[in-house]
């Protein structure tokens, strides 16, 4: 596949196909894909770059991942991750509704199909964005980022709480770090999947014997101190 102009392709067999955006100039690609979403063809490029050392604003951060925020860090903010793919949910759920009765490969069905493939390219779309904008930002601005090693598999064997984790993405996020750390010269440090950071208060080091999901404030019966169960947690990763 060779760039013959700013939005021009060459593509074997099939020849020359136009591009709605415009290429750079001078990319020498190693790999490209052609894919398929929904009813639209994309076309990606895969090319070497060097590693960018940005500035650090924070030396070290803990993140702590969940399911009512997607990340709470030490340093006191919170992501809440993608809420509006919740209101794309109960639209996808209508036309999937409407789609069960169409006669099997009539115009309607067909529309229909396309318009649901549409709505689930739309949904992965802003859900794969804000987990890239999320990653750059610790990666760019945190010289060391904690994180937890989440058994994800094991966790979306609950029912009740699957959907919400794979809503969350956190392998996706986990493996975003990896490569998005190294690229702009930070460390990313993941912590075994037992150390009970939930558990543990970050002051005192005192354990509690068990934590239950429901409760969202964390309370010392030693030291006496009180605060949000995710930021605990994320203070609690940040001292590894």
């Amino acid at each position: 596949i060779k760039i013959i102009g700013e939005t021009q392709i060459q593509v074997p067999v099939i020849g020359i196909l136009k591009t709605y955006e415009s290429l750079p100039s001078g990319l020498k690609p190693k790999t490209v894909t052609i894919s398929r979403k929904a009813d639209r063809w994309f076309i990606s490029f895969k090319i070497e770059t060097d590693i960018e050392s940005t500035a650090k604003l924070v030396d070290i951060v803990g993140v702590d991942l969940g399911i009512l925020n997607l990340a709470v860090l030490s340093t006191g903010e919170v992501f809440c991750g993608a809420k509006k793919t919740r209101q794309l949910q109960k639209k996808l759920e209508r036309l999937q509704w409407r789609n069960r009765h169409k006669q099997l490969r009539s115009k309607n069905w067909s529309d229909s199909n396309i318009k649901i493939a549409r709505l689930h390219n739309q949904i992965a779309n802003i859900r794969t964005d804000y987990l890239h904008k999320l990653t750059t930002y610790l990666a760019k601005n945190h010289g060391n980022v904690v994180i937890e090693d989440l058994n994800v598999s094991g966790m979306l064997s609950n029912h009740k709480l699957a959907k919400a984790i794979s809503d969350g993405g956190f392998y996706e996020l986990k493996r975003q770090l990896e490569y998005k750390c190294q690229l702009y010269g930070s460390k990313l440090i993941v912590v075994d999947r037992w150390f009970p950071s939930s558990k543990t208060c970050n002051c005192c080091g005192d354990k509690k014997e068990s934590l239950s999901l429901n409760e969202r404030v964390f309370e010392c019966s030693k030291c006496g101190w009180i605060g949000d169960r995710d930021l605990n947690a994320a203070l609690n990763l940040e001292k590894i």
